[in-house]
């Protein structure tokens, strides 16, 4: 008996998350509303079949930075005037395939390398609001249009976040940035010192091709994990939740409805290709293009994968600077967008 427990423990500390949750809303669905289940499982193949386009777009994209090393050209974005640079950070940082958390080190290196905090910063809070992978599924389920407009929330904040940042800085607001004894790696800072070349066509080299191979396999499995709890958390969400009570909370396009919606996009936000289903759910019931695009941009920034990693990197004044640049550029972009929309 030990021994299968055991087991059974071991198999399960190697489900992560994600996986976990699926399998608990399914049983718990089998046991009190086998009818939904049924429903809910319908709509999650159908969704994730219609959106199998656009993943195979996203995991290829990813998986082409990954192994032509195209992430190197964010290195020659730090480079000049800091003015210039800013720019060019913002909007490598909208463009770039970094995740919240993995552009941590990368934050460290150019921080330990003398790279002023005005143009990390910019690149810093449009990083993880916006990259490829995202760009190609916020298309299928958002459409285009919310697509192209949520890529100019993220340069519009990196540029928000990034001036922001110097003019403190020159007021003497802000100070060193990295906590003591934070330093980054030695591998990281000459990376960015010597930017290896980009091989365009990794293909001829066997190693890259390999390396795409793995890149789209882990692509693909984070993909679709989360992208399959996200659209049977929407299909529950459509199924229990009243959309009178949706729409009267974040209806219309007044200061409420998106100030609202930027502040539970704060603790709401699971991830930010699951938040897309969920706020496609949520536009359905009556929510507001621009309290739809505050929940995405604040989420993003702010979640609490981003929140603890960049606690853990910065001081606290950078850190507050952070978060209020965040939620008043998310809050700004869904007033503009509810505008424009």
């Amino acid at each position: 008996m030990t021994s299968a427990v055991s087991v059974l423990r071991r198999g399960a500390a190697t489900i992560d998350a994600p996986v976990l949750a699926i399998l608990a809303i399914f049983v718990l669905l089998a046991l009190l509303a086998p009818d939904q289940a049924l429903v809910s499982a319908r709509s999650v193949a159908l969704n994730m079949v219609l959106l199998s386009p656009f993943l195979a777009v996203a995991v290829a994209a990813a998986a082409y930075a990954s192994a032509s090393g195209a992430d190197n050209l964010i290195a020659r974005a730090f480079q000049g005037r800091t003015a210039q640079m800013v720019v060019l950070a913002a909007l490598f940082g909208a463009l770039s395939p970094f995740c919240s958390c993995g552009v941590i080190p990368l934050i460290a290196a150019l921080l330990a390398v003398g790279v002023p905090l005005a143009p990390v910063m910019a690149f810093w809070v449009a990083s993880p609001i916006m990259d490829p992978t995202m760009f190609a599924l916020t298309v299928g389920v958002l459409g285009t249009d919310f697509a192209v407009a949520k890529t100019l929330a993220a340069f519009g904040l990196g540029l928000f976040g990034g001036f922001g940042i110097w003019a403190l800085m020159r007021l003497g607001v802000i100070g060193e940035p990295l906590r003591p004894g934070f330093a980054a790696s030695t591998c990281a800072a000459n990376r960015l010192r010597n930017p290896d070349a980009v091989v365009w066509r990794f293909w001829q080299e066997p190693a890259r091709l390999d390396k795409f191979a793995n890149s789209a396999g882990a692509t693909l499995g984070f993909l679709a994990k989360w992208l399959t709890l996200a659209f049977l958390l929407q299909a529950l969400m459509l199924a229990y939740v009243p959309g009178e009570m949706v729409s009267a909370l974040l209806g219309g396009t007044g200061l409420g409805a998106v100030g609202l919606a930027t502040i539970v996009g704060v603790p709401a936000y699971l991830n930010g290709y699951a938040a897309l289903p969920l706020v496609s759910a949520l536009l359905e019931q009556g929510m507001a293009p621009g309290a739809g695009m505050a929940f995405l941009v604040a989420g993003g920034v702010t979640s609490i994968p981003a929140a603890i990693a960049v606690f853990a990197l910065a001081r606290l004044p950078v850190f507050f600077v952070y978060l209020v640049f965040a939620l008043t550029g998310a809050l700004l972009s869904g007033v503009i967008y509810g505008l424009v929309a």
